[in-house]
Parts: structure tokens; sequence; C-alpha cells
């Protein structure tokens, strides 16, 4: 089958999703105001806790048999491979970029946590579906793959939430000595605002150019009766100069209306919505003080050029060793497992433990950019490989 053919089958799966998650976004924004904050976060438990599972556990049943998942039992280990790899990859990115301690589990996570199953119910069936799939009958192959991605994700959440989890739990640890070793640094600080001699002014004086009022500074002496104080006497306008503020008030309380933060945010929506909506993420991530654009780098190689080779070694090694079935499906799920994007629950574990959110959004906003490109390049290269 030709590498193109391939590709336009790699791609619609892709398009799909991007399609889909724009829609969402449109409908999440204020400009379309359909779901609120609330509906939102009622939705994402709604998915989170009855419609993944119920899918899961449906295609699980539908399909799987104890002799299939017997006869799948390599794949539990070319997760945990995906795991080991990407964990030592992500340690020597840690070693050689030296970030701040409390943020070495997360970048950890990100290089060995995929996700491997809300993106592979997606991608797999959709990929079966499409007219030039290599992967034979249609309805068998989305069944069946629907199968090998549920199963994936059980394996998958399985390693996430005991791996994944204490590393970001010892990234919240470290955070939370560093806030303690900074607060106490800073109490043992002298306080230096209050440190006044007698000599010190009371007040100092103002500038030349300050008028409406005259003050009068007088220094403390080592008398206490001659203790210096200070006098405000407010200069009497002239009738001419209380005229004109009278008339330029009217104006001046009109420039006040218009610079108000309100009058100016509403001029400026009509100029700068679209502007705002594509770059506030990027703005976002250039200004992430903790983030160095080195580790974005090493983290987005990690996930899309170094796993996913490392993945066709490890598949086609355990093909030609007789531990795989012979369905080209299944290599493909396995390899795929491999240039997946980091799991989402990782995002859920720094909100957990209050560590490093700024970060974690700043490194899933560009390696899920990324995906895009880096999904259908390899799946192409996949299902050529396979076909």
């Amino acid at each position: 089958m030709g590498f193109w053919t391939l590709f336009e089958v790699a791609s619609m799966p892709i398009l799909q999703v991007l399609l889909i998650s724009i829609l969402g976004a449109f409908l999440a924004t204020n400009y379309c105001n359909l779901l609120t904050s609330d509906a939102r976060k009622s939705l994402n438990k709604i998915v989170f806790t009855v419609f993944t599972p119920s899918l899961m556990f449906a295609s699980l049943a539908k399909t799987v048999t104890l002799q299939d998942i017997i006869s799948w039992w390599f794949m539990p280990i070319n997760i945990g491979l995906t795991f080991f790899f990407g964990g030592i990859l992500g340690w020597i990115v840690v070693k050689i970029l030296r970030p701040k301690p409390h943020l070495e589990g997360l970048i950890i996570a990100t290089c060995s946590s995929g996700n491997l199953g809300n993106l592979l119910l997606i991608i797999v069936p959709a990929i079966c579906n499409e007219d030039g799939s290599p992967f034979g009958n249609r309805n068998v192959c989305s069944s069946v793959g629907l199968s090998y991605a549920s199963f994936s994700m059980a394996l998958g959440g399985f390693f996430i939430w005991t791996y994944s989890y204490q590393l970001v739990k010892t990234s919240s640890d470290k955070f939370k000595a560093l806030v303690a070793a900074q607060a106490e640094e800073f109490s043992k600080e002298p306080n230096k605002d209050f440190d006044a001699t007698s000599q010190t002014h009371l007040l100092s004086g103002y500038d030349d150019d300050d008028q409406g009022h005259v003050a009068i500074t007088v220094s403390s002496t080592k008398s206490s009766s001659d203790a210096g104080t200070q006098i405000i006497v407010p200069e009497e306008p002239t009738s001419n100069e209380s005229s004109w503020k009278q008339k330029l008030e009217p104006l001046h309380k009109i420039l006040e209306e218009l610079m108000a933060p309100p009058t100016i945010g509403s001029v400026s929506f009509f100029f700068l919505f679209f502007f705002l909506s594509t770059s506030q993420l990027h703005l976002m991530s250039l200004r992430s003080s903790t983030l160095k654009p080195l580790i974005i780098i090493a983290v987005v190689s990690v996930r899309y050029l170094l796993l996913p080779a490392i993945g066709i070694c490890v598949v086609k090694a355990a093909g030609n060793l007789g531990f795989l079935p012979s369905d080209p499906l299944f290599h493909f799920v396995l390899m795929i497992q491999f240039s997946v994007p980091p799991a989402m629950n990782i995002g859920t574990m720094t909100q957990l433990f209050d560590v490093a959110q700024e970060e974690c959004s700043v490194l899933f906003l560009w390696t899920y950019l990324v995906a895009s490109v880096a999904l259908t390049a390899w799946s192409t290269i996949f299902m050529w490989i396979l076909s």
C-alpha cells in the first residue's frame, strides 16, 4: 500500500480529534457561553466516572475472552517498557538540564507516562473505519481495535496511578520543603524598615513641583519638648484657578470614564479577541519563569523522537521472537503506545498536590500541539512497516 495513502488514513483521525477539540473550545468560551465553568466541571466528571469506564468495559465484554487476554500477555510488558525507557530518558534530561528540584518528578512523569487510553479509544477505531486501512474488514477491525485500546487504558491507569503518582507526590514534597526553607530564611532577616534614629525626619519634604500644599518638617531633637512636628498648610486657590477647575471638571470626569478598565476592555475586545485567543497560551509559556525552553524541547524530543524509535525496535524484536499474535493491528497498538503525548492524569495529580500546575500546563500545551503532527507521521510509518 502506498505511503501517501497510509498518510491519509493516519491523518483523518487526528483531524477529527482537532475539529472536535476546536468545537469544544469554542463552546467553552465566553463568546458562545454555552458551556459554563460549572457545566465543564460536571461534564468532565460524567465523562471520567461514567462514560469512559462504561465504554471500556462494554468493549472488553463484547469481544474479549479470557483466552484473548492471555494471548495479549505482552501488552502489560510493552506498557511497562514505555514507562521504563521514558523514565530513564526523563532522568537523563533532569541530570543534564538541572531544573528546580520540585520540577524533577513532573519532567520524568511527562517523559514516561503516555496517554494510553483516551487517545487510543479515538484513533484506533477511526483508522479502522477509513477506506484505505491496512487492517482488513472495518467492522471487525473497529471492534477488536476498541478492545485493544480499552485493555491498554485499563493497564495504563494502573501504571499512571502508581508510578507517576509517586513522582508527582515527590515533587510536592520537595516544593513544600523549599517553601518552608524560604519562609524560615525570610523570618531570620533583620527588619530594616523600622531602624529609625532620633534624627530621622517624621516625613520627608515634598519636591518643588508639588503644589496645593506646603509641608513644614521639623526634625526631632534631644529635648522631648522640642519634638518634631509637621504642619501641612493648604494653599488658597485663586478665583481664576477655581473657575478653570470648575469648567474642566466635567471633561476630567469624561476622560476618567473613557480610561476606565471596563471601557477600555469593551473597545479592545473587538480588535484583540481573535489575536489573544490564539496567542494567550503561547505568551504564558514564553513568560514562564521556572520552565526553561530547553526542558520543553527535551520532553518533546523524548516523547516524539526517541520513544517511538525505541517502540519500533521493541515490537519488531518481540514479533521476531514469537511473543506476539499475528494480528498486525495488535502490533500497531503496541507501537502507538510509545508515541502518544503525556497522560492527562498528570495534570489532575498536580492539582491534587498543588504543585507545578503552571509548568504542567505549559508542557501539555506544547506536547499536545506537536502531537497532531507527530501522531500522524508515526502512525503512517507504523502502518507502512506493518503492511
